[in-house]
């Protein structure tokens, strides 16, 4: 009964292509604003938490702030000394107080930008000192030659890590043979200094939605790494003062619990009787999960106002089941008197309503695949289409046919009989 049902419905749509497709177009740009919208944020969450992750999403950053006053008001002006910031007497007691605990204490400070020239051939870096935690905490995977160490470091020697993008600029690609070379760096204020290769790491592009390119050209500014010591010397720096710094936690530590035993330590140990600054601890992965749970809820509400379509397409699916219903009067008449039953001509016309509703529905699926994809390629991410969304949609799809297509069929089943045969 149901298949020979369904057999009428779609005879029904393939006689009236035109009529069948313009009732289903609410249904279709509903079902398939919805997927579009859901998979567009799905690849934008998951493209920036893959990104805040890479960037050391799952690390503690420890920062030296201005102290709130009892009121926990902040000062409107203030100016650091040096004795107020972190130094690398209270990293390495910090270091050796949580050794368990800790991975790697990450310290990265900017040299401003350079310029290399070689040749006929140029090559654009930012000039970055690194110490060894930086290393220890994987942040740079190498393609050739080795990493700095604490040689490096200790011996404040001129050598540097390269990108991969230079090699191929000064080097025609060739990574063994740019190890070893050396480089003259071109400041922005003119001053010059000589750097020998010690290593070449593979440049990873940054998200566009974080301000990164998704291409890389000759004109691509790469980060030149050296000992963080090198540079400080460099700049004549005779100790390193630091405003923050980041904390790789060792696996398995409750991130929650070390931020507070960290801010415990320093203030205990070296802040309890500075009144301006105390160290702050930040758990990016906080950070994290309250970005990715305003873009979860930015893509819900635009997902139900783009639902919203669907009830217009389904008021369309009702009217135009009244109007088929109106046009089959006789039809209707003539079934039952040949012994329909008013549940027979009901499920008739319901079965009908969900046919049309799921045909818009897998037109809508299709639809949503097609724009997401789009929209996930214009803001340089992967569409992640969700599975779970499909299925909802599916289910949606019936349900409208259903709801909107009882009125029209119960209508039908109550006619008549006579008076139907009688419609013309």
């Amino acid at each position: 009964m149901i298949w020979e049902n369904i057999k009428l419905a779609l005879g029904g749509l393939r006689s009236n292509k035109m009529r069948a497709l313009l009732t289903m177009l609410g249904i279709i740009i509903g079902i398939g604003s919805v997927i579009a919208i859901v998979t567009v944020g799905n690849s934008l969450t998951s493209t920036v938490s893959e990104s805040l992750v890479a960037m050391g999403g799952n690390n503690l950053q420890l920062s030296v702030d201005p102290r709130p006053d009892e009121n926990g008001d902040y000062p409107n002006s203030y100016s650091y000394q040096e004795s107020d910031l972190l130094n690398d007497e209270m990293l390495q007691a910090y270091e050796e107080r949580f050794a368990q605990q800790i991975k790697a204490v990450v310290l990265t400070e900017s040299g401003g930008a350079g310029k290399i020239q070689q040749g006929a051939n140029t090559a654009k870096v930012s000039i970055t000192g690194v110490n060894q935690g930086y290393f220890d905490a994987d942040k740079c995977e190498l393609v050739a030659g080795r990493a700095l160490n604490e040689k490096d470091q200790e011996g404040v020697r001129q050598v540097a890590l390269v990108s991969d993008v230079l090699v191929d600029n000064l080097f025609g690609g060739d990574d063994q043979a740019a190890l070893g070379q050396t480089i003259e760096v071109t400041e922005s204020g003119g001053a010059v200094h000589e750097f020998a290769i010690v290593g070449v790491y593979a440049y990873q592009t940054m998200s566009p939605l974080l301000g990164g390119s998704a291409t890389v050209n000759k004109n691509t500014t790469t980060d030149l790494y050296l000992p963080l010591t090198t540079l400080h010397e460099m700049n004549g720096i005779a100790e390193g003062s630091y405003f923050w710094c980041e904390v790789v936690p060792a696996a398995g530590v409750d991130a929650d619990a070390f931020q507070q035993r960290s801010e415990q330590f320093f203030e205990e140990s070296y802040y309890k009787n500075n009144e301006q600054f105390l160290v702050t601890v930040y758990n990016l992965q906080n950070e994290m999960s309250s970005i990715t749970s305003v873009l979860d809820t930015i893509s819900l509400a635009i997902g139900v106002i783009a639902g919203i379509s669907l009830l217009v397409g389904g008021i369309g699916v009702m009217n135009i089941m009244l109007v088929s219903i109106t046009e089959r009067t006789r039809e209707i008449g003539v079934r039952k008197a040949l012994g329909a039953t008013n549940g027979a001509i009901r499920t008739q016309f319901i079965v009908e309503s969900v046919v049309i509703c799921l045909v818009g529905g897998a037109l809508g699926i299709l639809v949503g695949f097609g724009l997401g994809s789009l929209g996930a390629s214009l803001i340089g991410a992967p569409a992640r289409v969700d599975l779970g969304t499909v299925l909802v949609a599916v289910g949606f799809s019936m349900a409208i046919g259903v709801f909107f297509g009882y009125y029209p069929a119960n209508k039908a089943a109550k006619l008549d009989p006579i008076e139907a045969l009688r419609y013309e």
